[in-house]
């Protein structure tokens, strides 16, 4: 192109000021802050619909990355339909940014309420779509639309450096959400303070438009044949080096989830090592080195790999760095190699759409369509061997450049061989955990299995959630009716039942034929007892002919698993009702149920579901409950002290609460397990079962009553 077309090229700008770059750099890192905050503060607001927050936590990082994906397409679409015409462009903007301020506040709309036994996953979407959907779209278009407009004000000025910046606000909002706003702000102040901050973030962007670059009219050559357009292969390479990290993320959430500490509060870790790779590749070229990190891949990945099988149970003082250290490993290569990949700053928008379809198309593989087509967790190992192909794909791009090519290619190839043993034991280790599976059963919220086996002796039936027991049937005729795991006779949910059940002295013939070793229990006396949270059905154990079981749960596998691989309901000879959908929900919805006794247990393993332990949850159970009825809170937790938590909330509805500990026994099949017993009945509590079983609650001084607008787990983390 000549001289004079080039400068027919270049756009007639406004008088550039010298605080442009702070002007742009400040509304840019303002729009990261706020997308990172929303997305914690959108998924705490709908939790309580929703259920086990492990689930809406993956669907909210997909719909997110979605969001980012057409926040990018539409700075595309601006740059790209408008090139020659910016004040179109403009005059787009400023209208979205003004209609964007009609969703403030930002709070969710009650008829995105799941039905029962519905995949939730569309309901979640359309919940945070129509709260925070639009005024994301804007946040996320932000860094790709100002940079595109930053390098038209200052001729073609490459401004990487604001995506890093962009990245780095990210970050800085995401750890600063459970440390600084969650403990100090209930959620409503939340919402409104994000609202208020978003309000002068359009007030800045207002302020940026005025400063975008004017064009003139359609030029005789178009601006973008000043760089060529990326080749296929060079397309492919962009959105596969931006999937493979994207689902490495979600899949190691997934498994710390499961494997080491299933606790939202620490899912920042590994999102906020994902973030600070972006921040570093995308600063200067001076931080991602290959020679550093691609050695460093594979035995990451190997770690990784074995990660299945040696490091479950692992405490999180050496699991979570462990995990966060590999995961940071690997992104930081694919990053690396595709900042070293990026154009130059004509073509910033599709370099930034190609990102972002490839997170959206990493993210899917891993929350939309494994749940539906693996049985099994079989999406991991893929991702592992997918991480190490890219960057193979990355470096034999670069063979004919290198002053070396026959070391490159030898390096090469025993990459691929070591890749080749990382396939191989990746695939080997799942398959070791799924080929004696009884069944595989797999959702939205979870997987589930079962498995038989014998032990000490004895067969066994056992469900596993991930890898957490939810129920262990003696197959044996003669011992299955015996309750175990964390519901045995000396359970604090079997201490209260015996004590509800029994009248006096009397004497009956349950306690002999249960095998209770405490004491009699007669049958004349039918009770009604409410649990949430079904698992094996193990309570089941303890219902005699006229009582009434109630059963809820919002995974409609586990009632199918109860129902099919299990025969404690089938047993039982009380009337057995299964309620099917979130059981707060299902309670709220109901008239009152006249519980003698209720038992929460809907605990995935030490995940908790929060608003099942606030002080409206609480309101609602004793809705629910007798006057003189009992709760039994079930917080066996590796990594979660709730006791205190359970007493506020007892306390606010002026109940007395005591925890109840109990051992475990192997041969049986008992588990220790810790509960906290809610009742304001007289004679309960001074019940002889229960001599040195009870011990009173410490209440830390800071520690306030969790609401649905409020909670703190910072307070009551067990770090070991």
């Amino acid at each position: 192109m000549s001289t004079s077309a080039r400068a027919a090229a270049q756009p007639t700008l406004h008088p550039t000021p010298a605080a442009l770059p702070l002007l742009f750099g400040i509304t840019i890192f303002g729009s990261a802050c706020l997308l990172f905050l929303v997305q914690p503060l959108a998924a705490k607001l709908i939790l309580p619909w929703f259920g086990g927050s492990a689930a809406v936590w993956i669907a909210c990082l997909l719909f997110f990355q979605a969001g980012l994906l057409l926040g990018y397409l539409y700075a595309h679409a601006l740059a790209a339909r408008f090139s020659s015409h910016s004040r179109i462009q403009v005059w787009i903007h400023r209208a979205l940014l003004l209609l964007s301020l009609a969703a403030l506040p930002i709070v969710p709309n009650a008829m995105w309420q799941p039905r029962p036994g519905a995949d939730p996953t569309w309901n979640l979407f359309g919940a945070l779509a129509t709260s925070v959907g639009l005024p994301y779209l804007l946040l996320a278009s932000t860094t790709p639309l100002l940079q595109s407009w930053y390098a038209g004000a200052r001729h073609g000025a490459l401004p990487y450096r604001y995506f890093a910046l962009s990245n780095a606000g990210s970050l800085l909002a995401l750890l600063s959400y459970p440390i600084l706003f969650e403990p100090r702000l209930t959620a409503h102040q939340q919402a409104w303070s994000w609202s208020i901050g978003f309000a002068v973030f359009v007030a800045l962007c207002l302020a940026a438009t005025f400063f975008a670059p004017r064009r003139t009219p359609r030029p005789a050559a178009p601006p973008h044949d000043l760089d060529p357009a990326p080749t296929e292969r060079r397309l492919v390479l962009w959105l596969s080096l931006a999937a493979c990290p994207a689902a490495l993320l979600l899949a190691v959430t997934n498994l710390l989830t499961q494997n080491i500490a299933p606790m939202p509060l620490l899912w920042v870790v590994p999102l906020g090592a994902y973030l600070l790779t972006f921040v570093l590749c995308f600063e200067s070229a001076r931080w991602y080195k290959r020679v550093v990190f691609l050695p460093l891949v594979l035995p990451a990945l190997g770690c990784l790999a074995a990660a299945t099988r040696t490091l479950e149970n692992q405490t999180i003082r050496i699991g979570v760095p462990l995990f966060t250290g590999c995961l940071f490993v690997c992104c930081m290569a694919c990053h690396g190699e595709l900042a070293r990949l990026r154009p130059p700053a004509s073509r910033l928008t599709t370099f930034y759409l190609a990102l972002a379809s490839g997170g959206v198309l990493g993210g899917m593989f891993v929350a939309l369509l494994a749940p539906h087509v693996f049985p099994a967790m079989y999406e991991y190992p893929i991702v592992l061997v997918a991480c190490a192909a890219v960057l193979l794909a990355a470096l034999w791009r670069d063979r004919d450049r290198s002053k070396r090519p026959d070391l490159v290619f030898g390096i090469w190839l025993a990459a691929c061989a070591a890749s080749l043993l990382l396939t191989v034991y990746a695939c080997r280790e799942t398959w070791r955990d799924v080929r004696d599976a009884k069944l595989l059963a797999r959702n939205f919220y979870g997987a589930l299995r079962v498995d038989e086996f014998v032990d000490y002796g004895r067969k066994i039936r056992q469900l596993t959630h991930g890898t957490i027991i939810h129920g262990v049937q003696f197959v044996d005729p003669l011992f299955r009716h015996q309750p175990t795991t964390y519901y045995a006779f000396t359970s604090g949910a079997g201490l209260a039942w015996t004590s509800l059940s029994r009248s006096g002295s009397a004497q009956g013939a349950f306690a002999s034929a249960r095998g209770c070793p405490l004491c009699a229990v007669q049958e004349e006396t039918p009770l009604r007892m409410g649990v949430v949270g079904l698992g094996a059905g193990t309570l089941a154990a303890y219902g005699r002919a006229g009582d009434t079981l109630r059963f809820y749960d919002i995974n409609p596998a586990v009632i199918s698993v109860a129902k099919t691989q299990f025969t404690y309901l089938a047993d039982c000879p009380a009337h057995i009702d299964l309620v099917l959908g979130d059981a707060r929900l299902s309670l709220a919805r109901e008239p009152g149920q006249r519980f003698d006794m209720m038992v929460i247990d809907a605990f995935s393993g030490d995940s908790i579901p929060i608003h099942l332990l606030t002080r409206e949850a609480f309101q609602i159970y004793w809705r629910h409950l007798k006057p003189d009825g009992v709760l039994a809170v079930h917080i066996s937790n590796h990594y979660l002290d709730l006791a205190p938590v359970v007493k506020l909330a007892a306390d606010a509805i002026h109940k007395q609460a005591w925890q109840v500990d109990s051992e475990g026994d192997d041969p049986a099949e008992v588990f220790p397990a810790t509960y906290v017993l809610v009742s304001n009945r007289p004679d309960f509590f001074n019940d002889p079962l229960f001599r040195d079983q009870l011990s009173r609650i410490d209440v830390p001084p800071r520690l306030r009553p969790w609401t649905d607008d409020y909670s703190n787990l910072w307070q009551i983390l067990k770090f070991k």
